[in-house]
């Protein structure tokens, strides 16, 4: 194919490649979401449909690109881990990062209204991303127990602000009063408060707000039509949606294959 003259251009580009044998764990966040969460109307502190969206754009993601081996999700951001092993766009760090994250952008607009119902949207949601390379399994376990424990620490605050900001019977109304009651308060006080005030255990929330979503890919039974016309019973991979502790060793124990 014959080169124009312009084609020298091409040198300024920089292709950089994320380190081999390495886990990465690809991040995007949702920008602005607090303001977009406002315009949209969504449910404080946790909006279930809202939830159950990223996690079906996350499940996009994975179907799309099957050397992701797990993926984890709170409010809006979700984590994306690549197999060390993997070959993916060469290991590319643009490629990687602009693929999955256009990937669940658009997705994100596609599904809307299958789990928005009526709520229109108003504008497109922005999310941004990063990748970062993990060279053990140590330190990719840490990472996701890292971002599972942000979960728990936000979701606790949150459900306290939000709780005292809609109550009609708190002497205190505006957000920033809240803010400052809460700002100095442990874990154990926010319990105390969520139980001695509004009857609430916070072990009892819904395990999807305290401990996020955790899909993963798994092998399971599925009963398809043959050609004969007769049921047929064939191991499929499916992409499974959970919502439990990651942190500990019972999940990794059950499911060795997902990081090995």
């Amino acid at each position: 194919m014959a080169k124009s003259r312009f084609e020298y251009v091409k040198g300024f580009e920089s292709h950089p490649i994320l380190l081999p044998n390495t886990y990465i764990a690809v991040r995007i966040d949702g920008r602005g979401f607090h303001q977009f969460s406002k315009e949209h109307n969504f449910e404080k502190p946790n909006d279930v449909r809202a939830l159950d969206l990223m996690n079906r754009c996350a499940k996009a993601v994975m179907e799309e690109y099957t050397d992701i081996v797990i993926a984890y999700g709170e409010s809006d951001e979700f984590s994306f881990v690549i197999s060390k092993k993997s070959q993916l766009y060469k290991r590319r760090e643009s490629k990687i990062i602009s693929c999955i994250v256009s990937k669940f952008s658009s997705s994100f607009v596609f599904y809307w209204k299958d789990f928005m119902g009526d709520t229109p949207l108003k504008y497109p949601p922005t999310f941004d991303a990063r990748a970062v390379c993990y060279p053990s399994l140590e330190n990719i376990r840490d990472y996701l127990s890292w971002r599972q424990a942000d979960t728990h620490i936000n979701n606790l605050y949150n459900t306290c602000f939000w709780l005292m900001v809609k109550d009609p019977s708190h002497k205190y109304k505006s957000e920033k009063e809240v803010e400052n009651i809460l700002k100095d308060t442990n874990s154990s006080q926010k319990n105390e408060l969520l139980f001695s005030q509004y009857n609430t255990n916070y072990a009892k929330l819904p395990e999807q707000f305290r401990k996020g979503s955790v899909l993963y890919s798994d092998k399971r039974n599925v009963t398809e039509i043959g050609k004969n016309g007769q049921e047929v019973v064939r191991s499929r991979r499916v992409i499974v949606i959970d919502h439990c502790d990651i942190i500990g060793e019972e999940f990794w124990k059950n499911h060795p294959h997902i990081l090995n």
